[in-house]
């Protein structure tokens, strides 16, 4: 892959208002091009926020982790295909997944599968009713999405390495918990930092926390870039 850290690290815009959002965006400036979009800011107006984000040139991951009867995902998918978004996250599910790549065909959207949220560790895997452990689960749920056709997967960078030799260099790993060296985890259980994650596989870093909630975030998505850049 030849993508520059640019390209590669996606800011979480994890915070309340759109309002936060457009000063994080400004702050950051042509330094970052891709930007996350979850529940939290899409339920505040953050939706027609994308939609601008995309008609001014940034890219955008839509985090809705989608999961429903096949004909909801899919009409979901088309119109989200419709809004520019650059990615979209569907629990990896393997009827899910069938819907949503045929319901973007012929659009740039790329799907990503979710395989196992990066809050979780063992217990909470078997607490959910899961008889595989973390690391067995995303493996097997990577396998899914490469025979569907996604385009990626989001996981921890903990399983880059393995899932990449399943997934082969061509589909995405987006990877959130991605903490830099001395910061805070907050409720983030398998964690790496960003030169740690790029070395073991992951293509796209997803950074929220320690750059929005930064006292001076441009530089904090400054470092982070160049300890990524380092690493390419």
């Amino acid at each position: 892959m030849t993508a520059t850290a640019r390209d590669r690290l996606i800011v979480g815009l994890d915070i309340p208002t759109v309002g936060e959002a457009e000063a994080i965006v400004k702050a950051l400036g042509d330094d970052v091009l891709f930007y996350k979009i979850g529940y939290q800011l899409a339920f505040a107006g953050g939706l027609e926020f994308a939609r601008d984000l995309a008609a001014d040139g940034k890219k955008i991951f839509l985090d809705m982790k989608l999961l429903d009867i096949d004909n909801t995902v899919a009409k979901g998918v088309e119109n989200i295909a419709k809004m520019g978004m650059s990615m979209l996250t569907l629990h990896a599910y393997p009827k899910a997944m069938r819907a949503a790549v045929e319901a973007a065909k012929g659009s740039d959207l790329c799907l990503l599968g979710v395989t196992v949220l990066t809050s979780m560790d063992e217990q909470d895997v078997i607490d959910a009713g899961y008889e595989y452990d973390p690391h067995t689960l995303v493996l097997r749920r990577a396998e899914q999405a490469r025979a569907v056709g996604m385009g990626g997967i989001v996981c921890s960078a903990e399983e880059s390495s393995a899932v990449r030799k399943i997934v082969g260099p061509d589909m995405a790993i987006v990877t959130p918990g991605i903490r830099p060296a001395g910061s805070d985890k907050g409720d983030q259980k398998r964690v790496m930092t960003p030169a740690d994650a790029l070395r073991a596989g992951s293509s796209h870093l997803v950074v929220a926390r320690p750059i929005v909630k930064a006292a001076d975030p441009h530089a904090a998505a400054r470092a982070i870039l160049d300890e990524m850049t380092s690493a390419l």
